[in-house]
């Protein structure tokens, strides 16, 4: 009888278990889907001139660009400051690069499960936008590599216009956090007004 009760207490357990880790899952993906909508109002808010909109009032951060990759039906906010915080919302660029439009590398990161998942399916020639206040950049995917943080520094210094899109690796990896990273480089292209000047 005793035997019985204990694996009727385990089968218990374990199905508590799966239903913690399970909810666990469901919370992050309903969090970071909840926040890119909370973000996309934000976003409108500063396209039309509200300086430093926040998303919630207590923020520590604000929507600064907006990420497309067409094919892949990608349409994000990407947020100012890659702090931990951050990055539990949305996708954010390194302050310690340049923003998109500048001379150097723009470095945004995103978690591999939610947000930058889908660099994944990133293929090279691909395009990527990235919008801000005042207007698109286009970029153009020239690689893909993985790389050890522990071994390689990221690094966002040159002058050329590159974008560097950066998330952990492996995808499918049970344990967050390691050192391997998943990195896809673009090359910038010209605007829209310069390919038609050198059309002429």
């Amino acid at each position: 009888m005793k035997h019985e009760q204990r694996r009727r207490l385990g089968r218990w357990l374990l199905l508590l278990l799966a239903g913690v880790l399970i909810g666990n899952a469901g919370y992050l993906h309903a969090k970071a889907w909840l926040a890119q909508h909370l973000l996309e109002r934000a976003w409108q808010r500063s396209l039309a001139g509200e300086a430093g909109a926040k998303p919630w009032p207590w923020a520590d951060t604000r929507p600064l660009l907006r990420l497309r990759v067409a094919r892949l039906a990608v349409d994000q906010i990407v947020l100012a400051g890659d702090s931990g915080r951050s990055l539990a919302f949305g996708p954010a660029w390194n302050e310690a690069s340049a923003l998109p439009g500048q001379a150097g590398t723009s470095v945004i990161s995103g978690h591999r499960d939610t947000h930058f998942e889908f660099l994944r399916h990133v293929e090279i020639g691909e395009t990527i936008e990235i919008d801000d206040t005042r207007g698109t950049h286009r970029y153009r995917v020239s690689g893909r590599r993985v790389v050890d943080a522990r071994e390689v520094r990221i690094a966002a210094d040159g002058t050329d216009g590159h974008l560097l899109l950066v998330t952990c690796y492996p995808f499918d990896d049970w344990v967050a956090g390691g050192p391997l990273r998943y990195v896809v480089q673009a090359e910038a292209l010209p605007d829209n007004r310069a390919m038609a000047l050198a059309a002429r």
